[in-house]
């Protein structure tokens, strides 16, 4: 559990710079370059990843379960994933109205991601990593919200093409991740 608390702090403290210091942050772009600031914040980033991805395998070894969530539980939270990958597709493919209507559809997509864990597993490494993401996401988009409205950030207008892209994009990626990715990647099969 140690491992998995000492990534989370350093994978998401890295990404709170910005919520809690962003005149730090400017500071440190300007001093050190753009491409330098991108490079160190990739290793940071990287290397809280791995420890989170080692300690939550090690903590699945030794679970202490908090709930034993019902199947009705993890059929939504099935659902929810499908609206969370369609919100982080419309994250990277430009020109979309999903991006125009909600402003920030990738801190939208972790709190849906985080939400539909939260209810399809009951241990208290699950609560730690879902609901820790979870908990940034929401100060992360607080932030970013009072960031575009002190800055008068508009977002423009996408288009239908784009749209139809994000939300393919997205379904095709839940089907992969759904079916069988996950499976691989996890050792869990949310649909069998």
């Amino acid at each position: 559990m140690t491992v998995l608390i000492l990534g989370l702090l350093l994978f998401l403290g890295l990404h709170s710079v910005r919520i809690v210091a962003d005149g730090w942050r400017s500071a440190q772009l300007a001093r050190i370059g753009e491409k330098r600031w991108k490079g160190l914040y990739s290793l940071v980033a990287f290397a809280g990843l791995g420890l989170i991805i080692w300690g939550y395998g090690l903590a699945r070894q030794q679970q202490l379960v908090l709930w034993a969530p019902p199947m009705g539980l993890r059929h939504a939270s099935g659902l929810l994933m499908l609206f969370s990958l369609i919100l982080l597709a419309a994250a990277n493919v430009p020109r979309n109205r999903i991006k125009t209507w909600v402003h920030h559809p990738m801190l939208l997509g972790t709190q849906l991601w985080a939400v539909a864990h939260l209810l399809a597993n009951g241990s208290l490494a699950d609560v730690l990593l879902f609901g820790g993401f979870l908990a940034w996401s929401l100060l992360d988009l607080y932030a970013a919200v009072r960031r575009d409205r002190a800055t008068g950030v508009a977002y423009q207008g996408g288009t239908v093409t784009g749209t139809l892209i994000a939300i393919v994009a997205g379904c095709a990626l839940w089907l992969l991740l759904a079916f069988w990715l996950h499976g691989v990647l996890f050792g869990v099969r949310p649909f069998g």
